[in-house]
């Protein structure tokens, strides 16, 4: 048994070297987050930069205006629409290049997770300035390809209604290679022993993806999902160089129009309460996601 003393003694120093790092967190971290948090409840701007005298208490104005703003629910229309397309897509493509790559008969297995992992740590600014050319209306690669099918040229980021499938095909282009990888442990998990059993038994290809593969990556799919929610839900980077959140605002996510409120009118209250309430998105959806897998299991 340990006496009372040296237990004493093994919790002061746990303590003192956790210190350095739980004083960082609290600084970096914590400290900006309630600072935040109580400026959502004021009138904070440009003025108040100079002189904190001019800051005024407001109360929840900044969240009854931020119901009220019309230009607050487009954005949060365009960010589901990304979240809840691209966040599947990236997942099921992900998921796929994993089981090929796996495939007892995949060559050069090496060469191709390299090249599929590429684009994660390509730089997103060069990605999406490179895609932009891709997408151009009369010189872009993309419209060139489709020609070859008789389809006329699209005006991919000019178009309402072709500007955000444009960025999601972008997106899940330059993210699936992170997601690839963590599948592919997933999947080197899996005892070859199921399989072979499974094979036995007469099972085809999709009874083994579907009773074996599947359910024992059920873990490794949730982890990747919330990743992929609350990394998607932050959009801000693809539109605001492809599109500056056009056209008609078809591409303004939660983000970006934080940002604009923020730092390009000074409104810092009211971009500090749409911070808070894309929060409390984030956190909700990954309760459900959480809540959808403990009813799996």
């Amino acid at each position: 048994m340990i006496d009372a003393s040296n237990k004493y003694g093994i919790t002061k120093a746990v303590a003192l070297f956790l210190s350095p790092a739980l004083s960082a967190i609290f600084i970096f971290f914590f400290l900006p987050v309630f600072a935040a948090l109580a400026m959502s409840f004021t009138d904070f701007g440009l003025y108040s930069l100079a002189d904190w005298r001019y800051t005024r208490f407001v109360g929840f104005d900044n969240y009854v205006k931020l119901f009220n703003d019309p230009l607050f629910w487009q954005a949060l229309k365009n960010t589901f629409y990304f979240v809840l397309v691209a966040g599947p897509l990236s997942v099921a493509v992900s998921l796929f290049a994993a089981i090929s790559l796996n495939s007892k008969f995949a060559k050069f297995k090496s060469f191709f997770r390299l090249a599929f992992f590429l684009p994660v740590v390509t730089t997103l600014v060069a990605v999406a300035i490179v895609f932009r050319f891709v997408y151009h209306p009369h010189f872009g690669l993309l419209n060139y390809l489709l020609g070859f099918f008789g389809i006329s040229p699209i005006d991919w980021l000019g178009d309402p209604d072709w500007a955000m499938p444009a960025i999601i095909l972008m997106a899940v282009w330059k993210n699936f290679g992170y997601n690839m990888i963590i599948f592919t442990a997933g999947l080197q998990n899996i005892p070859s022993q199921l399989y072979e059993a499974a094979e036995i038994e007469g099972a085809n290809a999709w009874r083994k993806f579907y009773q074996i593969t599947l359910p024992l990556l059920t873990p490794t799919t949730l982890f990747i999902g919330v990743i992929t929610l609350i990394g998607f839900f932050q959009l801000f980077a693809e539109p605001y160089i492809m599109t500056q959140g056009g056209p008609l605002n078809s591409t303004l996510s939660i983000v970006q129009y934080m940002y604009r409120e923020g730092f390009r009118w000074w409104n810092m209250g009211y971009s500090a309460a749409l911070a808070f309430v894309l929060f409390a998105v984030i956190f909700l959806g990954t309760l459900i996601q959480l809540k959808l897998k403990g009813k799996d299991e």
